[in-house]
């Protein structure tokens, strides 16, 4: 009877002290998640705020760049070239300019260099492409052929320049487009904290640098226009054209009807910021959506030969072996 009590009791003491050993192991692993260290989160919120000041030093740094760049002479032998075929009657519709602005140039540089390069950029073209069909390949065709050829090659260098610009716009349009609803949120709150249309823009444009260097600097030159122009229309319309998309172009209309007509902004804001997020998801399930087919292609050429080989081998080898 002794005996049994004792190791009644020998079991009731492991069993207590295994599940005391299970409650202190769940809760060392539990106890990060249960108490949050405020060091931790403190050092957390100061390596993001140095983050964030690096992003908005660098952006500074860029716009000072740009600013230089604005105010750079343009090259002297660019210059003469223009000068010389007179290549500045395109510019009297303004449509260059507008495309060079869109795509992030500003200046005068920037014009004559893209006008120079539409001369120079077939002959280069021409150049190498001469050199390499008549000194490398050396083929064994006429040579009206081979004219056509590189007179073919000239002729697509001549559009060089202009492929890079609408490159360069596709690019710049894209990452406005992405960051848009993130700004307007932000506008949004700027302004129905009480703060003014300059400064709502202004406070924008440095916290959306690190979403999107193109449209924080789209933001600034706004901030200036509607500093420094009379009408305030006009810094709103130069924003919709530099940047060219209907989204911008919906919520200018807004703010120019709330200049106009005195309503309320923040409800303005508030509806075209939802808007154009929901437009931004309906693009993300567009893309989702076109996956599927495009996966098709890669699929059979990639998958099914791989599949087949797997499934097949081994019947082939019993085959071969019997």
């Amino acid at each position: 009877m002794i005996l049994e009590t004792v190791f009644a009791q020998s079991d009731l003491v492991v069993t207590i002290s295994a599940a005391l050993a299970l409650f202190c192991g769940v809760i060392v692993l539990g106890w990060p998640y249960l108490v949050r260290d405020p060091l931790t989160q403190r050092m957390k919120q100061v390596l993001d705020t140095r983050v964030r000041d690096n992003v908005r030093h660098r952006f500074q740094a860029t716009e000072g760049k740009k600013r230089r760049l604005l105010r750079s002479e343009p090259s002297k032998m660019l210059a003469a070239i223009v000068e010389r075929f007179n290549l500045s009657r395109q510019l009297k519709d303004g449509m260059t300019v507008q495309l060079l602005r869109t795509a992030g140039f500003r200046g005068r540089s920037p014009v004559i260099t893209f006008l120079a390069m539409r001369v120079l950029m077939p002959v280069c073209v021409v150049g190498v492409v001469a050199f390499y069909t008549f000194v490398v390949i050396k083929p064994e065709v006429h040579l009206i052929a081979i004219l056509a050829i590189i007179l073919f090659a000239g002729y697509l260098g001549y559009f060089l320049p202009l492929i890079y610009v609408k490159n360069r716009i596709a690019k710049r349009q894209q990452s406005i487009k992405q960051s848009w609803p993130d700004a307007l949120d932000l506008l949004l709150i700027c302004v129905e904290s009480g703060m003014s249309s300059e400064h709502a823009f202004r406070k924008v444009a440095d916290e959306i640098g690190e979403q999107s260097k193109e449209l924080a600097e789209e933001l600034s030159l706004t901030t200036a226009e509607l500093s420094f122009l009379s009408d305030r229309r006009t810094a709103y319309e130069n924003l919709g054209k530099r940047t060219d998309l209907d989204e911008v172009r919906a919520v200018v209309s807004g703010l120019m009807q709330s200049e106009k007509y005195g309503t309320s902004l923040g409800h303005a804001l508030r509806v075209l910021a939802e808007e154009n997020r929901a437009m931004r998801m309906s693009e993300a399930e567009k893309k989702a959506a076109a996956l599927p087919p495009k996966l098709t292609v890669p699929m059979i050429i990639f998958f099914l030969p791989v599949l087949f080989a797997v499934v097949i081998t081994p019947a082939a080898i019993q085959i071969i072996n019997n």
